[in-house]
């Protein structure tokens, strides 16, 4: 369900695709299909060939749906086996509970027989897929998301997350808060670039000179995309920028790019040439995004204690700067034939830069939010 449910939605935008394309004059809806399930696999990191030239990019919106499809069905397979297994007390005379590693078994094995399947039923010859690929990405799917989820759904995430020091949950709460926040401001940021631009955006349209119908397909098919985009920003705000084409380069203090191809969303990339002076202050925004998130993630984890409120805010700026590096590695790939083989960010760049204004930002807002949750302490230890 998990892996149909998001192919059969690629599936049926392919034939809406074919048919608004040319009201089906050339090709038939299998074409449609064959081109949803190839966009499905691409989203699973398999890469494609067309007219020769490899496709390795991963729209990560399409990903992102997957990932989002495996969490809602894994939290349901969670909760219909949560009645299966040992009891409490099986468990305390020392029987071990299978039950969830089980589950997420047979499911990550139903999802990449799905994925082979796919493959075998879309793949042309000279399509260029990479199966390994698609079994990997299947396989790390179901571990990040679909396992995570059943062990919720069943109700053994409680039980073992009690069993965790306060600490580390606190430091993972904070990883996680600083990377949503971080992701929300870098989309913000690529929004407004975008807005700013927007005539260049509505001027590559009219030069692909598409109607309404390809316009909304061209678009929708656009979003897509978004999250490599948000990526891209991120990547920016962090210092070391991204490449759009070999010998490119996009940063807050240099910006050097080729002939681009006709794609509204590379309206929001700045102007050739050295950067305006302000620019370079962006590279602080991270940091600063950083130590908010952890003053926001303590208030509901307080703590008195120095050592503690420094280690939160550190363990888990590094741990997001790590997932964020993870993010940037995939990011990117070939576009296209020539210079657009090479596209995406700096990922060990990004990585070394995320680690460490995540860290210190963390750090610093971790002993903030100490210091003042102590200074309430004692003056309410004062009035009473």
């Amino acid at each position: 369900m998990a892996a149909a449910s998001t192919l059969l939605v690629c599936m049926a935008v392919g034939v809406v695709g074919w048919f608004v394309t040319d009201a089906g004059a050339h090709g038939t809806p299998r074409d449609g299909l064959r081109t949803g399930a190839l966009a499905w696999l691409l989203a699973h990191g398999s890469g494609i060939h067309v007219d020769g030239v490899a496709i390795t990019a991963v729209p990560l919106g399409l990903t992102a749906l997957a990932a989002w499809a495996i969490w809602r069905i894994g939290h349901r397979v969670g909760d219909s086996v949560s009645g299966h297994g040992p009891d409490a007390d099986r468990i305390a005379d020392g029987e071990r509970d299978w039950t969830v590693p089980t589950a997420a078994s047979l499911f990550a094995a139903g999802y990449v027989v799905t994925a082979v399947a796919t493959i075998s039923l879309a793949a042309h010859p000279a399509g260029g897929v990479s199966g390994g690929r698609v079994v990997l990405w299947s396989l790390l799917l179901c571990a990040l998301f679909g396992a995570p989820s059943i062990a919720i759904g069943s109700g053994r995430a409680a039980i073992w997350a009690a069993f965790l020091p306060a600490s580390v949950r606190a430091a993972t709460a904070t990883c996680l808060r600083i990377l949503v926040t971080f992701l929300a401001v870098s989309a913000v940021a690529f929004t407004l670039a975008l807005a700013v631009d927007f005539g260049s955006a509505a001027n590559v349209m009219s030069q692909l000179h598409t109607d309404a119908g390809d316009a909304t397909l061209f678009g929708a098919l656009s979003t897509t995309v978004l999250p490599n985009a948000v990526t891209f920003t991120g990547s920016y705000l962090l210092g070391p920028g991204f490449t759009f084409g070999a010998h490119t380069l996009v940063s807050p203090t240099l910006v050097v790019l080729g002939p681009l191809p006709l794609f509204p969303l590379l309206a929001a990339l700045p102007d050739n040439g050295a950067t305006p002076g302000w620019t370079a202050w962006l590279m602080a925004l991270p940091l600063l995004v950083a130590a908010y998130a952890t003053v926001r993630a303590q208030r509901r984890m307080p703590t008195l204690r120095w050592d503690e409120g420094a280690l939160r805010g550190c363990a888990g700026g590094v741990l997001a700067g790590v997932l964020f590096g993870l993010l940037a590695s995939v990011a990117g790939g070939a576009v296209g034939p020539g210079r657009m083989r090479d596209v995406g960010p700096f990922a060990f760049d990004v990585l070394v830069h995320a680690i460490t204004a995540f860290g210190i930002g963390g750090l610093l807002g971790g002993l903030a939010m100490t210091w003042w949750q102590r200074r309430a302490a004692r003056r309410l230890a004062h009035l009473e």
